[in-house]
């Protein structure tokens, strides 16, 4: 049976800069604190995905998921701001790739 309908995802990657991390302790609890806000806040599925043993670097990754593209890019976009205001003064966002898929069209 064919599922009707279709669905949307849009994934981000974002490397982080992290100038004031002194240890890995500190880069931590700023990455913990963006992906933990992430999650409960805009209610993404998102992770460090890579870089962790780099002090003053990280690399996190959040999707969104909606019936059409326009919604999932719409949230993509919104958490992309939100992460740019939740990083001001401690980390900065160095480079993005972001991948749009759509199932079922």
């Amino acid at each position: 049976m064919q599922p009707h309908g279709s669905m949307a995802t849009v994934a981000v990657m974002l490397t982080l800069h992290l100038p004031g991390a002194q240890s890995l302790k500190d880069k931590r609890a700023v990455v913990r604190s963006v992906v933990e806000r992430l999650r409960s806040r805009l209610h993404l599925s998102a992770a460090e995905v890579g870089l962790q043993d780099r002090r003053q670097a990280a690399l996190i990754g959040f999707a969104t998921v909606s019936g059409d593209l326009t919604t999932a890019r719409r949230l993509a976009d919104e958490a992309q701001r939100f992460v740019d205001r939740e990083l001001l003064g401690r980390a900065e966002v160095v480079a993005r790739v972001v991948e749009e898929v759509v199932v079922g069209e």
